[in-house]
């Protein structure tokens, strides 16, 4: 398949330092036309409007919706002959099968997937525990993901890695404005999303119910619950993971469900 148009998309919002950055990257060689959010709309999965405002801006559109309503919005109407979405960079990785669902970056790639449309999610590891959201951020800090980024959009289409996937789900770590420049980028590494989980909630006094994820406290190559393979171990070792993955959810014919859709049939009113 040939790439030449590419709808840009995230859920950090249109002004985001990751998606300025992948914006500069991809523009250089490619017709980019951005439809993102006109304000941060993190952790909100597949969620999708009635109807969205939809204003210029100078990367192309933003979308007063959700990453998923950038996409139907772009690939029905505004931009139907984009070839490839891309959707980030996200501040923030998006790693682990359970993530998988409840991320706007990841499932910006999962509705362009509905649309025949191949997509990259990208997603930016950033160290600091439970805090990493405060962090204030450059473009430079995304230049792994940048850098891998664009490395599967010119090399990926070509290689027959759609014909086998629907999209990728990129994880970089982040890259110190400071760092050895003679160490070369992060190594890149094909993974498969952990299956690991440790979500928790605890009821407090107030009657609340608290979450949390206990993952960012186990970060280290020492602690962290994974093995190689996977894309959160990929991360932590200091590469970038990318796993292929497709969409719809596999639906299994052998569950035993036939045989008991037969006796509900059957088997009368309780």
């Amino acid at each position: 398949m040939s790439v030449e148009r590419i709808l840009l998309t995230n859920d950090d919002g249109i002004d985001a330092v990751g998606l300025r950055a992948l914006y500069d990257a991809l523009s250089a060689d490619y017709d980019v036309v951005t439809l993102a959010p006109t304000e941060d709309r993190s952790s909100v999965g597949r969620a999708l409007s009635d109807d969205v405002a939809v204003t210029e801006h100078e990367l192309g559109y933003a979308v007063d919706g959700t990453p998923v309503d950038c996409v139907v919005a772009g690939l029905d109407e505004i931009v139907p002959d984009a070839d490839l979405v891309v959707a980030g960079c996200n501040k923030g990785a998006n790693l682990g099968a359970y993530t998988l669902g409840r991320s706007g970056t990841v499932s910006a790639a999962v509705e362009a997937a509905f649309f025949d449309v191949p997509a990259v999610a990208a997603s930016m590891y950033v160290p600091g525990g439970s805090d990493w959201w405060k962090r204030d951020l450059v473009a430079a800090n995304f230049d792994n993901a940048v850098r891998a980024t664009r490395f599967l959009v010119d090399e990926a289409p070509d290689a027959g890695v759609f014909d086998r996937a629907d999209y990728l789900n990129v994880n970089a770590p982040l890259a110190e404005e400071d760092s050895d420049a003679s160490t070369g980028p992060a190594p890149m590494r094909a993974t498969t999303p952990s299956t690991w989980y440790g979500l928790e909630a605890t009821r407090n006094g107030d009657g609340n119910v608290s979450f949390a994820d206990p993952i960012w406290g186990r970060m280290t190559p020492a602690d962290v619950p994974d093995s190689v393979g996977t894309d959160r171990r990929a991360v932590v070792d200091g590469e970038v993971s990318v796993s292929p993955l497709s969409v719809p959810h596999a639906a299994e014919p052998d569950a035993g469900l036939e045989a008991l859709a037969d006796a509900y049939a059957v088997a009368g009113r309780p």
